[in-house]
């Protein structure tokens, strides 16, 4: 009986590794290395901020009729956040064009009465006083008119003032009044942050400055969102650290729709010259045991190689390995289920 069985143990395994060797191959895709010269990088932890903010205050004061906005609103440059009660004003604007009515009525008459005395002075029938009385009412309206419009445009550019717009495009950081309050001239009112200006300051240590160009793009990642952007480098900071020597810079970054101030950013700075590396993608990187691997292709077979990654490229990585040559076909997709010698398939390179 234990002899039938472990006959029949032979045979399943027998059948079992013959199935393994029917196994059609993995089907996987490749891409292949490329060399290019760029320098090494290592990521630095920065804070995500605006270059550019503005502290609204009003010109005017008066009553809060309504509040526009609220934190963290998006606002377009021009749109309005804030608006003054101006039931009173509105009143004195149509008080002052009353005036200017009632100036521009006097002036019609003067004018027509120094017609008058004009062809009475040249008959002689009239006196010279009465004429100059007419030309000096006549004056006088007319300065009473124009200084009733420079009341109105004042009046009126008060009104203007009494609705406070955003300076720029912008998100709502701060808002410090609430409907019905009473606002002095030069109070602040809302705090605005520009989209357009979105920085990220990040600081290195004093011996990687000598690898800094600025308006050279790096790569950043906003980690709270998993994000892939490309930066600026726009400026560095003309003041170190005191006490660690460091020093941060400048980062700019494309406008986002998702902002937060203080936000950790990851940058990944230059830290040598520019050299020959390999440039592999990532999505060819695998992990075992902690460490980066790629499997690349050799007589049909999956062959797996360490990988030293020296500078990360958005999509893309540089390492130093030796072994790594141009043309080297490298597995990016069906990577993930492979095993070292497994028979492959190649279905396509991107």
């Amino acid at each position: 009986m234990r002899s039938f069985i472990f006959l029949c143990s032979l045979v399943l395994l027998s059948c079992s590794a013959a199935f393994a060797q029917e196994q059609p191959p993995a089907r996987v895709v490749v891409q292949e290395v490329t060399k290019e010269v760029v320098a090494e990088n290592r990521s630095y932890i920065g804070l995500l901020g605006f270059d550019r903010t503005s502290q609204v205050s009003t010109d005017v004061s008066g009553i809060v009729e309504s509040v526009l906005v609220h934190e963290g609103d998006h606002v377009v440059k021009g749109d309005s956040m804030v608006k003054l009660d101006t039931e009173l004003l509105d009143q004195e604007i149509a008080l002052r064009k009353t005036r200017i009515g009632q100036a521009q009525l006097r002036i019609e008459l003067t004018q027509k009465n120094l017609k008058r005395l004009e062809t009475l002075l040249s008959r002689k029938g009239t006196s010279e006083k009465n004429y100059d009385d007419a030309v000096y009412d006549l004056q006088d309206s007319q300065a009473e008119k124009r200084s009733s419009e420079l009341e109105l445009e004042k009046l009126l550019i008060q009104k203007r003032k009494s609705v406070i717009k955003a300076p720029f495009d912008g998100i709502i950081l701060d808002k410090n009044i609430e409907t019905g309050d009473w606002v002095q001239q030069g109070k602040l009112l809302v705090s605005v942050g520009s989209t357009r200006d979105l920085i990220v300051r990040v600081p290195i240590e004093e011996s990687v400055l000598q690898f800094i160009t600025i308006n050279e793009h790096v790569p950043v990642m906003l980690n709270a969102f998993n994000r892939e952007l490309t930066g600026t480098i726009i400026q560095v900071d003309p003041v170190a650290d005191e006490r660690t020597k460091n020093v941060f810079l400048k980062i700019s970054i494309p406008p986002q729709e998702e902002v937060v101030v203080n936000l950790s950013a990851t940058v990944f700075v230059p830290t040598s010259t520019k050299r020959e590396l390999s440039i592999l993608p990532r999505d060819a990187l695998i992990k075992f045991q902690g460490k980066d691997f790629v499997y690349t292709v050799k007589e049909g077979k999956a062959s797996i190689l360490p990988v030293n990654i020296v500078t990360f490229l958005g999509g893309r990585v540089g390492a130093d390995n030796p072994y790594f040559a141009p043309g080297m076909p490298i597995v990016v997709e069906g990577n993930e289920r492979l095993r070292p010698d497994q028979p492959v398939s190649i279905e396509g390179a991107n």
